[in-house]
């Protein structure tokens, strides 16, 4: 596991302490790993709504002949 310093100002050295302690965490280092992973599921959601709002506004899609799925079950196994 890579190691990262950061520098606080006294009243967010303060935040975050009272952060581990009413929170729960068992470290400082438990605390800002929960944040981190707490913003990349935000962003990862962020972006999956950016994702279907483009798909509702691209409109209603062709429909696909009947053997669509059988065709491409059929492409993969030729491929081994």
């Amino acid at each position: 596991m890579a190691t990262m310093n950061i520098s606080l100002t006294d009243p967010l050295k303060q935040f975050v302490d009272e952060e581990v302690r009413e929170g729960g965490y068992s470290s400082t280092s438990d605390y800002v790993r929960d944040l981190i992973r707490q913003r990349q599921r935000s962003k990862a959601e962020e972006l999956l709504k950016k994702l279907i709002a483009e798909g509702l506004a691209s409109g209603p899609s062709a429909p696909l002949p009947p053997d669509h799925f059988d065709k491409l079950r059929e492409r993969a196994r030729n491929r081994k």
